[in-house]
């Protein structure tokens, strides 16, 4: 694995990086499929759902088509995240009230975002026609390059869902004991739990004073995971802890906005760009997504 704190240090003298300008171009639809990225996490408060919006920012200020979900069916607060009042969400879809083009939302970031159902978690429970509905209006995401799924943290059938449906799932964790402990908890669970042998999984250390204790939690971990579970945990990298993320948390405006140049947001630009260099099975997209969320062969 390349050295990251070297290319952060490299990074962070590039003052005139393109794909950074606040200017967003977006593509037309090219060959590649739907790329579904589930971020989770094994406890709340590691940075999951800032990980997520700006992840999907930084997708953005690329030139992709990203759609960003919030899947936290019980506490949804990416819209905090970005200052937005959504009229509709989800629990509008799932109840045949509204379309999904009625109720996504463009952002001033370049990217559209699908609103979360505060205080409505009962999607395993749709009834046949509910659920046939919100499968045909989940088809209609295609046209996106990239959808990023923030879930609730910890395990729910919900999380367990986005997880396996999902082309790479992305682990967010912190150095802190407790969540190092629930991070493999949660990775245990993946583990007997989603039926698929070959799951992408992926790991970030959220809020770290060093490159040294970030890789040193990725380590452990990856090295528990295969030992115990058998299951390869790839490390994507480290985000610093940045006293401008909670700022920008204040102020509702995602910190890759803010400052560009952060040691967070070029953390994380770096992480997009390691992403991005893994392919994924040009077999996978929206349809694979929504078969496998619903666990079952929907033609």
């Amino acid at each position: 694995m390349e050295d990251q704190a070297e290319e952060l240090r490299s990074l962070m003298k590039d003052r005139d990086d393109a794909a950074l300008s606040d200017k967003h171009e977006p593509i037309g639809r090219n060959s590649r499929k739907t790329r579904i990225i589930t971020i989770t996490s094994g406890k709340g408060g590691v940075g999951k759902t800032n990980v997520a919006t700006n992840m999907a920012i930084a997708y953005g200020q690329m030139g992709k088509r990203v759609i960003l979900i919030d899947a936290d069916l019980g506490l949804a607060n990416v819209n905090v995240m970005m200052n937005l009042i959504p009229q509709y969400n989800l629990y509008h879809v799932i109840r045949k009230q509204k379309k999904m083009s009625e109720i996504i939302l463009e952002t001033d970031y370049g990217i559209r975002l699908v609103a979360g159902a505060s205080g409505f978690s009962k999607i395993a429970n749709m009834n046949e026609e509910e659920r046939n509905s919100f499968i045909s209006e989940m088809y209609t995401l295609s046209d996106a390059d990239i959808i990023i799924i923030d879930t609730s943290a910890g395990v729910s059938k919900n999380v367990l869902g986005f997880v396996a449906a999902a082309d790479e799932v992305v682990v967010v964790t912190t150095p802190e004991p407790t969540s190092i402990t629930d991070a493999y908890g949660i990775i245990k669970i993946i583990a007997t739990e989603v039926d698929n042998l070959n799951i992408n999984l992926k790991m970030i250390v959220n809020r770290v004073g060093s490159s040294i204790e970030g890789k040193r939690v990725a380590d452990r971990m990856t090295s528990i995971a295969a030992q115990f579970l058998n299951l390869k945990v790839e490390y994507l990298g480290f985000i610093y802890d940045d006293p401008l993320v909670s700022q920008s948390v204040l102020r509702q405006k995602p910190f890759f906005v803010v400052d560009p140049k952060s040691k967070a947001s070029v953390c994380l630009k770096h992480i997009v760009s390691r992403i991005e260099k893994t392919e994924f099975p040009e077999t996978e997209g929206i349809g694979r997504f929504v078969r496998k969320l619903f666990g079952r062969n929907w033609d």
